[in-house]
């Protein structure tokens, strides 16, 4: 999986972290401020979306007066907590990272939360200093399904896609990264458990934890 690779690049809620537990928690809080509970459709409405685009879509949906900054900010101040103290890395990553980094790899996240959000968490597990570049959905034109991000970050680290390996445990990012000409390998999170064998059909590679990264012993399609 990693043969002739030169860079890494990493979704970051669902792949590198266990955290998208958070964001359901924050959408029924958030939600029942305005007197709405969270449709069924939500979470698959906005798979792919930015941070700033899912900010859009909510104040257009349930009618919110707030700016889309202020809803940005309020999320942030939510989140900022949990994200420090309650989510956790999953299993094997400090250990890959960290491998990866030592083999030479260039490191990069590629993600659709904020900036605020990835600084915190990375810092929280001291590895702030082990990624090269971290691009959000919000500094590119079009966020995942769209290859956009991910190209970004293969120029941001000064590789080409074709030696680029992506992790992603959703099925927009995946698509994302095979349409930027990266291997992609998917990784599983309880919370897109539904979508496990399409992400096995989408990917090259799928793994349930890191440590199967570390020991050799990924699946491939």
């Amino acid at each position: 999986m990693l043969t002739g690779k030169k860079a890494v690049i990493f979704d970051m809620d669902g792949t590198l972290i266990d955290s998208m537990w958070v964001w359901a928690e924050i959408d029924d809080i958030f939600l029942a401020k305005y007197g709405h509970r969270v449709p069924e459709d939500l979470h698959h409405a906005i798979e792919g979306m930015s941070f700033t685009q899912t900010a859009q879509y909510f104040k257009k949906r349930f009618l919110i007066e707030d700016s889309i900054e202020q809803i940005q900010e309020e999320w942030n101040r939510m989140a900022f907590e949990m994200y420090v103290t309650k989510v956790p890395l999953k299993s094997g990553v400090e250990q890959f990272v960290k491998k990866a980094k030592e083999d030479g790899l260039r490191l990069a996240i590629a993600t659709s939360n904020s900036r605020t959000l990835v600084d915190a968490v990375l810092k929280a597990h001291g590895l702030q200093d082990c990624f090269d570049a971290i691009i959000t959905d919000n500094e590119v034109c079009h966020g995942k399904p769209e290859p956009d991000v991910y190209l970004t970050a293969a120029r941001s680290v000064g590789v080409e896609p074709e030696n680029c390996l992506v992790f992603e445990d959703i099925c927009m990012g995946i698509m994302a990264g095979k349409r930027a000409g990266m291997e992609v390998c998917a990784v599983r999170d309880a919370f897109s458990e539904y979508q496990w064998d399409e992400k096995i059909k989408l990917a090259d590679y799928h793994i349930e934890t890191y440590d199967e990264v570390l020991e050799g012993k990924w699946c491939e399609k």
